[in-house]
């Protein structure tokens, strides 16, 4: 949880006026995530945030957790979700694959259009570097993310599905080219910045998008969404869990009326994170 600090600008030093996270309550059962990096296929250097459960010396489940954007950023802060989830034997990496922010302009522009299914098999590689230097369970590996980050679970389930035992969508597209059909006007021209025109790229759209790929996940699905999400139209979600119900696939489906892009009220939050949690402990977790 956040403290709060003081800086006095003449001579910038600061002083820690609260701490929260030393609480006797909290204390011990907080992680603190360490640096990591790894080679992907054309030998780019990914940064990665990876968390181990304390006093434990067995093979982890693992959860790759992807942030949003994709123009955003994995920081080693408090996020509850990875907390509770390492509290509860799992082990969490979050990459800052390319295309994340804070590595420079280059850096930031390596998964533009064309350049889209090169951020996922950066996933495949972390995967492998995992495999090979850290305590984790291979045949419990689960992928989580929000929003561009629910693209990225997608469409790594639907590319490579032989590489994930669970995955959680939230608020995720399942299609570049149906995303940019229902997405407010406001966000569209910005976002085409990023993936590409229909127009121009929408050939490319049809070859990757998860949703022309449904039939090849055989990954168990949580998808969650919110019904008056204007940025990425619910019908993202529901489009994806049709095909999958529709062939008898294991998906469940949560969906909030009362909410937009985040989940932000605090009785959703908690029926969303205990079905995280719940589907988690089912698929990946140590009875499983």
């Amino acid at each position: 949880p956040s403290d709060i600090w003081e800086l006095d600008l003449k001579t910038i030093q600061a002083e820690r006026l609260t701490y929260v996270s030393r609480s006797p309550v909290l204390e011990h059962k907080l992680v603190e995530p360490e640096l990591i990096s790894f080679r992907s296929f054309d030998n780019l250097e990914i940064p990665a945030f990876y968390s181990k459960p304390k006093d434990t010396t067995e093979k982890h489940p693992v959860v790759i957790y992807i942030h949003g954007g994709p123009e955003s950023q994995a920081r080693a802060v408090y996020n509850p979700v990875q907390q509770y989830l390492l509290n509860q034997g799992y082990a969490v990496c979050s990459p800052n694959i390319r295309g994340s922010t804070g590595y420079g302009k280059r850096y930031t522009h390596l998964d533009d259009v064309r350049k889209r299914m090169d951020a996922v098999k950066d996933l495949i590689f972390l995967v492998e570097w995992l495999k090979a230097n850290r305590n984790i369970d291979s045949e419990k590996i689960a992928i989580m993310g929000g929003s561009y980050g629910g693209f990225m679970v997608l469409a790594a389930i639907s590319h490579y599905p032989h590489l994930w035992s669970a995955a959680i969508d939230i608020v995720g597209m399942s299609s570049l080219r149906t995303f940019l059909q229902t997405t407010s006007p406001w966000r569209k021209k910005h976002r085409e910045s990023e993936y590409g025109t229909i127009e121009r790229d929408g050939e490319f759209f049809d070859s990757i998008d998860p949703l022309n790929f449904s039939d090849r996940i055989t990954t168990p699905l949580l998808v969650i969404h919110g019904k008056s999400d204007p940025r990425v139209h619910i019908k993202e979600s529901e489009q994806i869990v049709d095909k999958l119900k529709k062939r008898n696939h294991a998906v469940d489906f949560i969906r909030f009326y009362d909410e937009g892009h985040s989940i932000v009220k605090q009785k959703n939050k908690m029926t969303a994170y205990k079905e995280m949690v719940r589907f988690l402990d089912q698929y990946i977790g140590n009875g499983s």
